[in-house]
């Protein structure tokens, strides 16, 4: 085998180039024919002084021989691999004098001589590949006018997110070191550059409203759902770096904890089942209640559609908003008083087979309605976390008063009175329930003991542990209609933060403005694929998180086993490792084939 340079002319511009192709010798009928095995394109890159190197350890790789005296570089070695993985996979026929690979599964080999070689993971890829399939993103992608390289980019990017989350630097790493993702789509992501997947991100960005609107339809029509409920949430991701380019790129609350970057937020707009129905890009420092006009105006939510949010946004000038526009809503109050009446209550069960207690009260005016639930358990953890403030509360004032009794310390009434401050502002609201009184000289001037009483506030934690009220103008609503649609944006954020968590939001390393969006973006399109497998499973009983099953899926591995035959010949055989149970159990429920990418044979 040698490698041949070809010089080319482009007959649309002209320009010349050069082309590499793996060729090899051999006679037919006593004549010499050249044969080619490998189109290397116009980019290849292994220097041409190592040519030979490399056809020997090619040559060395699919006869089963260790490398003999010559040092190969790493470079080198990756790329006698890949171009040996190629030739298994059917690019070329390498089969020798003894023709193709003989139809029967019987072989004589010497069992000591097996190798594995390049282990790729398949089982995430595998299930990823069946939600691409499913909400019909390879064909929308050909509609949009994608050409391939840029529809393998761009697929190869989505399953990434959903496989290895991570910068599309990163993702790119994994798909050509790593993943095994190019033998199931049929796609050589070892030659794949990066600005393609770059260029990727910029086309879905291009095409951004008309991918959200199929994914959102396509995927109301896999589980036969009728839109009901507005969901609205938001999020915020860190910059690392400057971010000087990003004209959105603000300082605020970070919900990560990095109020030292420069934030992006991202609002959604979610169905009661989990699905995205809009996405859009704010800056950092973005007030939750502001943005809600403007996404419900932008999704063009209809009239009388019920949203429902969490206390964040249930500003009470937002809720006189969906008043005024015909919004029906059911938001968590931002009361700070809690009531609960249990002899007007009724219990009803949770998911959890736990009883929930439900005490609703209508308006004087009828029009709108405050549901008050008490649970037990949360009870007992309020209880709990409010005894720990408490103790942490009293044991600084137990020492604040021990110093007053010791000599040479500060006892200025003044001192003393910050020093009480300053543990009322590190008592998380504790402070409230307390009355301190400061015993000072005759003088006034000088503290000499410190008492305290404890008076728990009505209406507060300590007085109503377990109590959360919801309001809502849907007043025609019995009390467990009203609670059980507003735990629907309960199990939504329970899966939304996956989207934060597990597929990579966070952090954002781009430079340039679409390329942050494009990042959001692509982890949005995955978190639709993890929707549809999550629910998909969840109707055959299984509601494992999607870290859970990346984990179980992710051990799976394609791999490559050399035997050398009794002939001298070496037998290649490139499959996937038998599934697990509980990996096979995934596959069942979702019809997928337990063994990804079939059986590929060639004998040497």
């Amino acid at each position: 085998m040698f490698i041949r340079r070809t010089q080319t002319r482009s007959s649309s511009s002209g320009q010349t180039y050069f082309t590499h192709r793996l060729v090899r010798t051999h006679r037919v009928s006593g004549k010499v024919r050249q044969q080619t095995l490998l189109n290397l394109g116009r980019h290849f890159s292994i220097p041409r002084d190592q040519w030979p190197l490399l056809c020997r350890r090619l040559d060395q790789i699919l006869t089963g021989q260790l490398p003999l005296i010559e040092e190969v570089s790493t470079p080198l070695e990756e790329e006698a691999q890949r171009m040996a993985e190629r030739l298994l996979e059917g690019e070329a026929d390498v089969m020798g004098a003894g023709g193709e690979a003989p139809s029967e599964d019987l072989q004589t080999v010497e069992v000591g001589s097996v190798e594995l070689m390049r282990p790729r993971s398949v089982g995430v890829e595998q299930v990823g590949c069946w939600a691409l399939e499913q909400l019909g993103v390879v064909k929308l992608l050909a509609e949009l006018g994608l050409n391939g390289p840029m529809r393998a980019a761009a697929m190869g990017a989505i399953v990434g997110r959903l496989a290895r989350p991570g910068s599309e630097r990163a993702t790119w790493g994994w798909l050509s070191r790593r993943s095994g993702l190019g033998e199931l789509l049929e796609v050589d992501y070892e030659t794949l550059s990066l600005m393609q997947m770059y260029r990727a991100s910029d086309a879905l960005m291009k095409h951004r409203e008309g991918i959200e609107r199929h994914l959102f339809t396509r995927a109301m029509g896999l589980f036969d759902l009728e839109p009901t409920v507005t969901l609205f949430d938001l999020t915020n991701t860190f910059f690392e770096g400057a971010a000087s380019s990003q004209p959105k790129a603000q300082r605020g609350h970070s919900k990560d904890k990095r109020s030292d970057c420069r934030l992006l937020t991202l609002g959604l707009v979610l169905d009661g089942a989990g699905f995205v129905r809009r996405s859009k890009v704010f800056g950092g420092r973005v007030d939750e209640h502001r943005t809600l006009a403007e996404m419900l105006e932008a999704l063009e939510a209809p009239r009388g559609a019920l949203v429902v949010m969490d206390r964040g946004v249930a500003t009470e000038d937002r809720i006189q908003w969906l008043r005024q526009e015909g919004y029906r809503y059911l938001v968590a109050s931002r009361q700070g008083t809690r009531q609960f009446d249990p002899e007007a209550a009724v219990t009803v069960e949770t998911a959890s087979k736990t009883p929930l207690q439900l005490h609703k009260e209508v308006s004087d005016d009828g029009k709108e309605v405050r549901l008050y639930c008490r649970s037990q358990q949360r009870a007992e953890k309020e209880k709990g976390i409010h005894e720990r403030f408490s103790r942490r509360f009293e044991q600084g004032l137990s020492r604040l008063s021990e110093g007053l009794r010791r000599p040479r310390t500060h006892k200025g009434i003044g001192k003393v009175r910050e020093r009480i401050g300053r543990l009322k502002e590190q008592s998380r609201g504790m402070a409230q329930h307390y009355t301190i009184e400061v015993l000072t000289d005759e003088s006034g001037q000088k503290a000499t003991g410190l008492t305290w009483k404890r008076q728990p506030r009505p209406g507060s934690m300590a007085t109503h542990p377990g109590v959360y009220c919801l309001r809502s103008n849907q007043t025609d609503w019995d009390e467990e209609s009203l609670w059980r649609t507003y735990t629907t944006l309960t199990d939504v954020e329970a899966v939304f933060r996956s989207l934060k968590s597990e597929l990579g939001l966070r952090p954002i390393y781009h430079h340039k403005p679409l390329r942050s969006e494009g990042h959001l973006f692509l982890t949005v399109i995955a978190y639709q694929l993890v929707q549809v497998i999550r629910k998909r499973l969840k109707q055959r009983g299984n509601c494992s998180s999607w870290t859970t099953l990346r984990r179980i899926l992710e051990g799976q591995q394609r791999v490559t086993v050399t035997f050398r035959r009794g002939d001298g010949r070496t037998l290649h055989v490139r499959k996937a490792t038998r599934a697990e149970p509980d990996q096979k159990a995934i596959y069942d429920a979702l019809g997928i084939d337990p063994a990804p990418g079939g059986v590929r044979k060639m004998i040497v």
